[in-house]
C-alpha cells in the first residue's frame, strides 16, 4: 500500500517530493499514470492520500465518495484523502493561489481579470476571482468564447493578467502567451508556472515594474495545505516558507558573468564542487563542437560566434541546479541575459583590469582594448547580476562571498529582484 504521492500524466519536472519532505517524515512518491491506470489506483483505495495534477483534476471527482465544498465550487480536485474507509476530494490549489497573490500584493477586488487558459488551473483562477470579488473575469482560450484575437481587440484594459496555460513552461522556456506591451492598465501579473522560476511573461512584467508572482509559492502553499489534510494535524506556517526556500535553493542555477580572465571558470568549478552540482563552462561547450574560440573568430567572425553563444546560453539556461560560467561577452545580447536569469541567481565576478588574464582571448589583444571593453560592458554586467564579488585575492575568499550571495538571493527572490549585494 502506498502512503502518499502525486498522480498525473507527466511528472518529470515536479518539485513536490522536495516540498513534502519539509512538512513531515512520510513517504511521498511520483506516480505518472495513464488514464486507465489512474482510475485503477484511485478505485483501489490503496493509499493514504494523493495529490492530483494535469490532466486528472476533474477526472478524479466521480471516483470519490465525498467532494469538499471548495472542490465542488472550483470544479476540480488536487488532493484526495482516505479517512475512515471513505475517499474525499479536496482542492488546496485555490488557497495556494490566493496566498501567492497576497504575497505579491496583487489585488482582485473590483478589478478586471483576464485568465489565459480554460483547463483545470483556469477553474482555480476563476474561483479566486469570485472569492476576491473581481469586477469581471474573462477566460481566454484558443477555441473558446473569447479567443486571443478577441483579447487584443476588447480586453487590453485588464487590471490583472493570470496565465493558467503551460506556455513558457520547461522545456519550452522563453515563450510567452501574450504580448504584455499591449496592456496599459495592468496592476498585477500571475503565472502558475514554477519551472522556470521566471517565465518570459514574468520577466516582461518585472521590466515594466508590474507586481508579479510565479507559481512556486502556489505549489508550496497547496502542498502545505494538502499535507495538513494528509496528516490530520496543523503544520506551522514557517514550514511553508522553509519548503519554498529549500526548493529555490535546490533548483536555481548559479551563473557567473564578468570580464574575460576574471576567474569565472575557476570559481565556477569550486562553487560546483561545494554545492555538489554539475559545472558548465559555456565557452568550453562551444569548443567541444566548433573548435578553439580564437579560430572561430578568425574563420567566421565575431557575429557567428555570438550566434553560437546565444544557442548555448538558451540550451543550458533553461536547466536547473547547474553552476554556469559564461563567456565575457554573453551579456552583450539581451536575449542571453533573459535566458540566464530565467532560472538563476547571477553573480558578477570583478577583477582589476591589470589582473585580467589576456592570453588566448581574441578581443583582449592589448591592454587599451581591454580597458575599452571593460568600460562598455560594466553597465551590462551590473544590470544582469543580482550581486557582485571582487576576485582580487585568494579564490577561496571570493568563493565564500559567491556562496553567501547565492544563498541570500535563492532564499528571498524579492532581494534578488532588487539586485542586492552590489558593492
Amino acid at each position: 500500500m502506498m502512503e502518499f504521492g502525486l498522480i498525473g500524466e507527466k511528472l518529470g519536472h515536479s518539485f513536490s517530493p522536495q516540498i513534502h519532505r519539509c512538512f513531515g517524515d512520510y513517504d511521498y512518491r511520483l506516480c505518472p499514470l495513464s488514464r486507465q491506470d489512474m482510475e485503477a489506483l484511485v478505485r483501489s483505495r490503496q493509499f493514504r492520500g494523493l495529490n492530483v495534477t494535469i490532466p486528472y483534476k476533474q477526472a478524479v471527482l466521480p471516483l470519490c465518495d465525498e467532494i469538499s465544498d471548495t472542490a465542488r465550487a472550483v470544479g476540480s480536485a488536487n488532493t484526495l484523502v482516505m479517512r475512515d474507509g471513505r475517499l474525499t476530494a479536496y482542492n488546496t490549489d485555490l488557497s495556494g493561489f490566493l496566498l501567492m497573490l497576497d504575497r505579491a500584493g496583487i489585488a482582485l477586488a473590483g478589478k478586471k481579470a483576464v485568465i489565459l487558459g480554460s483547463g483545470g488551473t483556469s477553474l482555480t483562477a476563476q474561483a479566486a476571482c469570485r472569492a476576491r470579488q473581481a469586477r469581471e473575469a474573462v477566460v481566454v482560450s484558443r477555441h473558446g468564447q473569447v479567443t486571443y484575437d478577441d483579447l487584443y481587440a476588447r480586453h487590453t484594459d485588464a487590471d490583472v493578467l493570470i496565465n493558467a496555460t503551460p506556455v513558457g513552461m520547461y522545456p519550452n522556456n522563453l515563450a510567452s502567451p501574450v504580448d504584455l506591451g499591449r496592456f496599459s492598465r495592468l496592476s498585477g501579473v500571475a503565472d502558475v508556472i514554477y519551472n522556470p522560476a521566471r517565465t518570459a511573461l514574468l520577466m516582461d512584467a518585472e521590466e515594466r515594474g508590474i507586481p508579479c508572482a510565479g507559481g512556486l509559492w502556489m505549489l508550496a502553499a497547496q502542498g502545505w495545505y494538502a499535507a495538513r489534510l494528509f496528516l490530520g494535524r496543523d503544520i506551522p506556517e514557517d514550514r511553508l516558507a522553509l519548503a519554498y526556500r529549500a526548493v529555490r535553493r535546490q533548483t536555481l542555477n548559479l551563473v557567473l558573468v564578468g570580464m574575460p580572465g576574471s576567474g569565472k571558470s575557476t570559481l565556477g568549478r569550486l562553487a560546483a564542487e561545494r554545492l555538489g552540482r554539475q559545472f558548465v563552462d559555456l565557452d568550453a561547450e562551444i569548443e567541444k563542437t566548433q573548435g578553439p574560440i580564437p579560430a572561430i573568430f578568425a574563420r567566421q567572425g565575431e557575429a557567428a560566434f555570438r550566434d553560437m553563444e546565444s544557442q548555448t546560453v538558451r540550451r543550458f539556461g533553461r536547466e536547473s541546479a547547474l553552476v554556469i560560467a559564461t563567456g565575457g561577452g554573453a551579456v552583450l545580447r539581451k536575449e542571453n541575459v533573459r535566458a540566464l536569469r530565467q532560472n538563476a541567481v547571477v553573480a558578477w565576478i570583478r577583477r582589476p583590469a591589470e589582473q585580467l588574464n589576456m592570453e588566448g582571448r581574441p578581443l583582449s589583444a592589448d591592454r587599451e582594448a581591454l580597458l575599452r571593453m571593460e568600460q562598455q560592458r560594466t553597465p551590462l554586467y551590473r544590470a544582469a547580476a543580482d550581486f557582485d564579488v571582487q576576485n582580487d585575492a585568494a579564490p577561496q575568499q571570493a568563493l565564500e562571498r559567491i556562496l553567501e550571495g547565492f544563498d541570500a538571493c535563492a532564499c528571498d527572490e524579492r532581494a534578488q529582484s532588487e539586485h542586492v549585494g552590489h558593492s
